[in-house]
């Protein structure tokens, strides 16, 4: 299937043909161009690498959520001492998923 990309806002249209009108910002079918077969590969394959790193984001703020209530309950100093660690490490995964994310977005691997 080919890949299409909106010279208006950078969307990525899956299909044979541009679609009549960019379903994000309404360009018109002439807006779109074809991408070529190494970039639309890479798109295709990035959306599976983009898609682990949106799980771990959220995987993380769950951490998080948990680690923070640990924290609040505070049963005793090796409980917190954990919960403050893993709330750390927690933060420190997500920022580098979303790092990871913008540097793909840049590079083209995204649509």
């Amino acid at each position: 299937m080919k890949k299409w990309k909106c010279g208006g806002c950078g969307f990525v249209w899956d299909g044979e043909t541009a679609p009549a009108a960019c379903p994000k910002c309404g360009a018109p079918a002439e807006k779109f161009e074809a991408m070529d077969e190494a970039a639309a590969n890479l798109v295709e394959r990035s959306r599976h690498t983009n898609s682990l790193h949106a799980r771990l984001i959220a995987l993380s703020r769950d951490v998080e959520a948990v680690c923070k209530d640990g924290i609040a309950d505070a049963l005793d100093p090796g409980c917190v001492d954990v919960f403050e660690k893993s709330l750390a490490h927690a933060y420190e995964v997500m920022k580098m998923a979303m790092t990871e994310m913008a540097v793909h977005v840049g590079k083209g691997k995204w649509g």
